[in-house]
Protein backbone atom coordinates (compact mmCIF):
# COMPACT_ATOMS: atom_id res chain seq x y z
CA UNK A 1 0.00 0.00 0.00
CA UNK A 2 1.28 3.86 -1.22
CA UNK A 3 0.48 6.69 0.70
CA UNK A 4 1.07 9.54 -1.82
CA UNK A 5 0.06 13.20 -2.34
CA UNK A 6 2.59 16.36 -2.66
CA UNK A 7 4.48 17.64 0.07
CA UNK A 8 2.57 18.61 2.91
CA UNK A 9 -0.16 16.94 2.29
CA UNK A 10 0.20 15.21 5.66
CA UNK A 11 1.85 11.58 4.97
CA UNK A 12 4.17 11.30 7.25
CA UNK A 13 1.72 12.33 10.21
CA UNK A 14 -0.39 9.66 8.96
CA UNK A 15 2.14 7.31 8.76
CA UNK A 16 3.51 7.90 12.40
CA UNK A 17 0.26 8.05 13.76
CA UNK A 18 -0.72 4.88 12.81
CA UNK A 19 2.52 3.42 14.41
CA UNK A 20 1.43 5.37 17.58
CA UNK A 21 4.29 7.91 17.32
CA UNK A 22 2.71 10.97 17.66
CA UNK A 23 -0.67 11.23 18.92
CA UNK A 24 -3.43 10.21 16.69
CA UNK A 25 -6.38 13.29 16.33
CA UNK A 26 -9.28 10.06 16.12
CA UNK A 27 -10.27 6.67 13.96
CA UNK A 28 -8.41 3.37 15.07
CA UNK A 29 -6.39 0.93 13.78
CA UNK A 30 -6.89 -2.76 13.44
CA UNK A 31 -4.91 -5.61 12.73
CA UNK A 32 -6.10 -8.31 11.26
CA UNK A 33 -9.23 -7.22 12.33
CA UNK A 34 -8.54 -6.79 15.85
CA UNK A 35 -8.50 -3.82 17.78
CA UNK A 36 -5.15 -1.67 18.47
CA UNK A 37 -5.22 -0.04 21.55
CA UNK A 38 -1.26 0.60 21.71
CA UNK A 39 0.22 0.94 18.18
CA UNK A 40 3.89 2.44 19.66
CA UNK A 41 4.03 -0.68 21.74
CA UNK A 42 2.32 -2.88 18.87
CA UNK A 43 4.43 -2.11 15.83
CA UNK A 44 7.43 -3.01 16.76
CA UNK A 45 9.87 -6.31 15.98
CA UNK A 46 9.06 -8.74 14.85
CA UNK A 47 5.89 -7.62 13.78
CA UNK A 48 6.80 -4.53 12.37
CA UNK A 49 10.23 -2.35 11.19
CA UNK A 50 9.70 1.16 10.34
CA UNK A 51 12.48 3.37 8.57
CA UNK A 52 12.00 7.18 8.96
CA UNK A 53 12.04 9.95 6.06
CA UNK A 54 15.84 10.70 7.42
CA UNK A 55 17.15 7.33 8.48
CA UNK A 56 19.91 7.48 11.41
CA UNK A 57 23.57 5.58 11.29
CA UNK A 58 25.63 5.10 14.17
CA UNK A 59 29.32 5.06 14.29
CA UNK A 60 29.97 1.63 13.76
CA UNK A 61 30.51 -0.68 10.47
CA UNK A 62 27.91 -1.49 7.82
CA UNK A 63 27.30 -4.65 8.73
CA UNK A 64 26.44 -3.79 12.31
CA UNK A 65 24.48 -0.94 11.27
CA UNK A 66 22.29 -3.38 9.39
CA UNK A 67 22.33 -5.93 12.11
CA UNK A 68 21.75 -3.73 14.88
CA UNK A 69 23.65 -6.42 17.05
CA UNK A 70 21.73 -9.48 16.04
CA UNK A 71 23.18 -12.44 14.09
CA UNK A 72 23.66 -12.66 10.64
CA UNK A 73 21.25 -15.44 9.42
CA UNK A 74 19.79 -12.93 7.05
CA UNK A 75 22.40 -10.48 6.21
CA UNK A 76 23.08 -11.38 2.62
CA UNK A 77 19.54 -11.51 1.37
CA UNK A 78 19.05 -8.24 3.13
CA UNK A 79 21.78 -6.52 1.46
CA UNK A 80 20.73 -8.27 -1.94
CA UNK A 81 17.01 -7.10 -1.24
CA UNK A 82 18.21 -3.38 -1.02
CA UNK A 83 20.40 -3.24 -3.58
CA UNK A 84 23.78 -2.79 -1.94
CA UNK A 85 25.71 -5.65 -3.93
CA UNK A 86 27.09 -3.02 -6.12
CA UNK A 87 28.44 -0.82 -3.54
CA UNK A 88 30.42 -3.20 -1.51
CA UNK A 89 33.01 -3.68 -3.69
CA UNK A 90 33.64 0.13 -3.52
CA UNK A 91 33.75 0.43 -0.13
CA UNK A 92 36.91 0.09 1.38
CA UNK A 93 36.24 -3.42 3.38
CA UNK A 94 33.10 -4.14 2.35
CA UNK A 95 30.59 -5.01 5.07
CA UNK A 96 33.16 -4.07 7.47
CA UNK A 97 33.61 -0.84 6.92
CA UNK A 98 33.15 2.10 9.44
CA UNK A 99 30.35 4.30 8.39
CA UNK A 100 31.71 7.35 10.21
CA UNK A 101 29.21 9.42 12.41
CA UNK A 102 25.53 9.48 11.44
CA UNK A 103 26.80 7.29 7.74
CA UNK A 104 28.98 10.57 6.93
CA UNK A 105 31.05 8.58 4.74
CA UNK A 106 28.21 6.72 2.18
CA UNK A 107 26.09 8.42 0.09
CA UNK A 108 22.53 9.85 0.93
CA UNK A 109 21.19 6.74 -1.43
CA UNK A 110 23.41 4.32 0.32
CA UNK A 111 22.23 5.39 3.67
CA UNK A 112 18.67 4.83 2.43
CA UNK A 113 19.86 1.46 1.42
CA UNK A 114 20.99 0.16 4.68
CA UNK A 115 18.46 1.40 6.34
CA UNK A 116 16.49 -0.76 4.56
CA UNK A 117 18.55 -3.63 4.91
CA UNK A 118 18.32 -3.14 8.51
CA UNK A 119 14.70 -3.53 8.28
CA UNK A 120 14.91 -6.86 5.96
CA UNK A 121 17.85 -8.22 8.41
CA UNK A 122 15.32 -9.37 10.63
CA UNK A 123 11.94 -11.24 9.99
CA UNK A 124 8.79 -8.46 10.28
CA UNK A 125 5.29 -9.04 8.79
CA UNK A 126 4.94 -5.28 8.01
CA UNK A 127 7.36 -3.23 6.52
CA UNK A 128 6.69 1.20 6.93
CA UNK A 129 8.92 3.32 4.39
CA UNK A 130 8.55 6.97 4.79
CA UNK A 131 10.30 7.88 1.35
CA UNK A 132 13.32 5.65 1.62
CA UNK A 133 13.94 6.07 -2.10
CA UNK A 134 14.20 9.71 -3.18
CA UNK A 135 17.79 10.12 -3.41
CA UNK A 136 18.31 6.82 -5.64
CA UNK A 137 18.48 7.12 -9.06
CA UNK A 138 15.63 5.07 -11.40
CA UNK A 139 17.09 1.99 -12.00
CA UNK A 140 18.28 1.55 -8.19
CA UNK A 141 14.72 2.44 -7.30
CA UNK A 142 12.86 -0.20 -9.82
CA UNK A 143 15.36 -2.92 -8.13
CA UNK A 144 14.60 -1.93 -5.00
CA UNK A 145 10.66 -2.33 -5.13
CA UNK A 146 11.21 -5.31 -7.37
CA UNK A 147 12.93 -6.81 -4.88
CA UNK A 148 10.51 -6.13 -1.95
CA UNK A 149 7.93 -7.14 -3.98
CA UNK A 150 9.13 -10.70 -3.57
CA UNK A 151 9.00 -10.50 0.41
CA UNK A 152 6.44 -12.20 2.44
CA UNK A 153 5.94 -9.00 4.08
CA UNK A 154 3.16 -6.40 4.33
CA UNK A 155 4.26 -2.89 2.75
CA UNK A 156 3.75 0.34 4.18
CA UNK A 157 5.34 3.05 1.92
CA UNK A 158 5.26 6.60 1.85
CA UNK A 159 6.05 8.01 -1.67
CA UNK A 160 5.21 9.95 -4.91
CA UNK A 161 7.71 8.25 -7.15
CA UNK A 162 6.59 6.20 -9.95
CA UNK A 163 8.55 3.18 -9.71
CA UNK A 164 6.71 2.63 -5.88
CA UNK A 165 3.39 3.52 -7.35
CA UNK A 166 3.46 0.90 -10.03
CA UNK A 167 3.84 -1.59 -7.96
CA UNK A 168 1.20 -0.77 -5.24
CA UNK A 169 -1.67 -3.02 -4.57
CA UNK A 170 -3.73 0.06 -3.05
CA UNK A 171 -2.75 3.58 -3.67
CA UNK A 172 -4.14 6.75 -0.64
CA UNK A 173 -4.50 9.54 -2.18
CA UNK A 174 -4.03 12.69 0.55
CA UNK A 175 -4.33 16.53 -0.45
CA UNK A 176 -4.39 18.84 2.76
CA UNK A 177 -4.27 16.55 5.35
CA UNK A 178 -7.19 14.76 4.19
CA UNK A 179 -7.93 11.10 2.57
CA UNK A 180 -9.78 12.53 -0.57
CA UNK A 181 -9.01 9.14 -2.75
CA UNK A 182 -7.92 5.33 -2.91
CA UNK A 183 -7.41 2.72 -5.09
CA UNK A 184 -5.55 1.16 -8.17
CA UNK A 185 -2.71 2.91 -10.02
CA UNK A 186 -5.20 3.26 -12.75
CA UNK A 187 -8.11 3.58 -11.09
CA UNK A 188 -7.01 6.90 -9.93
CA UNK A 189 -4.66 8.13 -12.73
CA UNK A 190 -8.56 7.63 -14.68
CA UNK A 191 -10.59 9.59 -12.01
CA UNK A 192 -8.39 11.72 -10.14
CA UNK A 193 -6.98 14.92 -11.61
CA UNK A 194 -4.73 15.42 -8.45
CA UNK A 195 -3.19 12.01 -9.39
CA UNK A 196 -2.75 12.54 -12.69
CA UNK A 197 -0.91 15.80 -12.13
CA UNK A 198 1.43 14.04 -9.27
CA UNK A 199 2.14 11.05 -11.90
CA UNK A 200 2.93 13.71 -14.79
CA UNK A 201 5.19 15.48 -11.94
CA UNK A 202 6.87 12.74 -11.51
CA UNK A 203 7.73 11.57 -15.03
CA UNK A 204 9.29 15.32 -16.17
Amino acid sequence: MVVTGRIGSGKTTLLRAVLGLIPAQGGQVFWNGEAVEDPASFFVPPRSAYTAQLPNLFSDTLAENITSGADRTHLDRAVQLAVLEPDLDALQSGLDTPVGARGVKLSGGQIQRAAVARMLARPADLLVFDDVSSALDARTEAQLWQGLSTTDATCLVVSHRRAALLRADRILLLQAGRLTDEGTLPELLERSEEMRALWAEEGE
